[in-house]
């Protein structure tokens, strides 16, 4: 007798799934445990986690189950990622991670799935939370990143002091740099007119910094700024891959001698799936699926130096920071 043939397109496996003996299972299963764990982050918003658990038990349950929740006695021990931020800052990163489980849906209800559309398919309500969350970075940047950096502070710290926000959205981000380096001024620039009209408006709402700070309609590709700023922020990921390529240089040639460039960048993703979700979401978001190891490698190419990381939090992403050369 022959062997059995499996059928057209169906790959016969040898070794055990990594996700179970009914992978489709396993992933719809997820699924929900993150919607368990966001529901529990936003309510927690306003009101003690405790109560929040208490409320909802079998939804406190899949947390246990998914290794979100322990108990030291009758006290919940949530892991860290459960425990979102206080503040304006805690909210805007749920409905972020709010915003992308939406987008997953949507993916799933398309009959085709585009590439490449980026920012300017999605809502005014999804560009302002994604922005408003950018403001924990631009106070980590600030306050942890920027004293690391040789002789970045003391540039910072006088009225010459000049930040470039490379596709600043909303500016949440400069409006926490202006924050917390109160003598800088900030340079933001998009190329997405929406998201600028929305940025003047919460400029609006920060009359303590709003005068620093200067929006602009401006593709980063064609930046023709020379030795002009002290630091520019460059959220990596959130950048067409050509765009990046184009950028770098000009990026670099913007920089004053002695001057920082951060990168915001994804680190190597540590498992198969995560790579294969991570380059789809980024090209389908218009970005690219550059890491963090290519991220410095390409620092270096460009002529810049001392490339230093600082991840933030575990599994999260990473700032790299290279300096331009003084001579």
């Amino acid at each position: 007798m022959s062997e059995p043939q499996s059928p057209p397109g169906v790959v016969h496996r040898e070794t055990p799934h990594p996700l179970g003996p009914d992978p489709m299972a396993a992933l719809e299963a997820s699924a929900w445990a993150l919607a368990a764990a966001l529901g529990t982050m936003r309510d927690a918003l306003s009101a003690p986690l405790t109560e929040v658990l208490a409320a909802s038990p079998r939804r406190t349950a899949v947390l246990e189950a998914a290794g979100l929740l322990s108990w030291d006695g009758a006290t919940p021990v949530p892991h860290p990622s459960l425990v979102p931020a206080d503040g304006p800052a805690g909210r805007s990163a749920v409905e972020a991670r709010l915003s992308s489980l939406r987008q997953a849906v949507a993916a799933a209800a398309q009959a085709s799935a585009p590439a490449g559309g980026g920012w300017a398919e999605l809502d005014d309500e999804v560009l302002l939370n994604q922005g408003r969350a950018s403001a924990a970075t631009g106070r980590a940047l600030a306050t942890r990143v920027v004293p690391r950096l040789t002789g970045l502070a003391e540039r910072l710290d006088t009225a010459d002091g000049r930040v470039l926000d490379v596709g600043t959205g909303v500016a949440a981000l400069a409006v926490a740099l202006a924050r917390e380096l109160p003598r800088v001024s900030v340079v933001g620039v998009d190329i997405l007119r929406r998201a600028l009209d929305l940025a003047r408006t919460e400029l609006a709402g920060a009359p303590d910094v709003a005068e620093r700070i200067t929006l602009r309609h401006q593709d980063v590709a064609e930046l023709t700024e020379v030795g002009a700023y002290d630091l520019v922020w460059l959220p990596a990921p959130f950048l067409a891959q050509e765009t990046l390529e184009a950028a770098l240089p000009r990026l670099t040639g913007a920089l004053r001698p002695g001057g920082w460039i951060v990168t915001g960048t994804n680190p190597p993703a540590a498992d198969p799936l995560r790579a294969a979700v991570g380059r789809w979401t980024a090209v389908r978001n218009g970005g690219n699926a550059c890491d963090t190891d290519r991220m410095a490698e390409d620092l270096t190419a460009a002529g810049l130096d001392d490339v230093r990381r600082f991840p933030t939090v575990p599994g999260g992403p990473v700032l790299v920071a290279a300096r331009r050369p003084i001579s």
